[in-house]
């Protein structure tokens, strides 16, 4: 997992969240009793559990200090435990199991899928959402410029291709006895301000594993190119904003 800068993620945070409320919409859980929240950031999605289920228990787990110390700050009154999805587990069963773009940054899957799964009680619910965008200029050109002579030996390996798979495959991966699945994609037209900012996007998620190996002159080196090309591929509107499309993968599965 990347190290974040929770100010850098909450930019443009109305757009991101907004996959978060979709997701949550389609949750046909009347009144669970616990609600785990998978990688919640700055807790901006926690926070639409708690208005949604007041009387619910819930807690959001993320393995970033800086997004934790943040999430803390803006939901005091939750619990937030600072741990690995892959390690942590609940004490007890949990009818919301959810997770707002956190599982593309986890490999194998089917095994993550089935862990997330083993923790749904009866009558629950794990919903999913997670970009689906990496073959779209914003991370195309991204790795184009890491895989280049000038960054190879520093940066290959770093950024995964596909790190999400097809509706359909997760379709195959997670349809069995005693569950409905629900998996639909969605592309929003992001309606970004401010100088470069699917720059300023992408600081904040999908360029993290670069800056987390660059540093200095050599970051700044390689954001200014990666910059002039996302600005040919992204020019600004006539009234001055840019327009980003984005899709989104979701996914419900209910236990029947």
């Amino acid at each position: 997992m990347p190290s974040w800068d929770a100010d850098q993620y909450s930019l443009f945070l109305d757009d991101r969240t907004r996959p978060a409320r979709d997701l949550l919409a389609r949750v046909e859980v009347a009144a669970p009793r616990r609600v785990v929240d998978v990688g919640c950031g700055p807790g901006n999605s926690t926070a639409l559990l708690v208005s949604r289920w007041p009387g619910a228990e819930v807690v959001g787990i993320d393995s970033s200090p800086e997004m934790i110390e943040k999430a803390r700050r803006n939901l005091p009154g939750v619990e937030f435990v600072e741990a690995d999805l892959r390690e942590w587990a609940p004490p007890e069963p949990v009818d919301v199991v959810y997770s707002n773009a956190t599982l593309q940054w986890v490999e194998d899957h089917p095994r993550v899928f089935e862990r997330l799964w083993g923790w749904v009680a009866p009558g629950g619910v794990l919903a999913v959402q997670m970009p689906a965008n990496f073959d779209q200029p914003s991370h195309r050109l991204m790795r184009q410029l890491a895989s280049s002579p000038r960054w190879a030996g520093k940066l290959g390996g770093v950024l995964r291709e596909e790190p999400v798979a097809s509706p359909a495959t997760y379709h195959r991966m997670l349809s069995g006895p005693g569950r409905r699945v629900d998996i639909w994609a969605t592309e929003y037209l992001q309606v970004l301000s401010g100088p470069d900012p699917v720059l300023e996007w992408v600081r904040g998620t999908a360029l993290r594993p670069v800056l987390d190996v660059l540093t200095g002159d050599e970051a700044e080196e390689f954001v200014a190119a990666y910059a002039a090309a996302l600005r040919d591929a992204y020019p600004p509107e006539g009234d001055g904003t840019t327009l980003f499309p984005f899709r989104r993968v979701f996914i419900v599965v209910s236990a029947r």
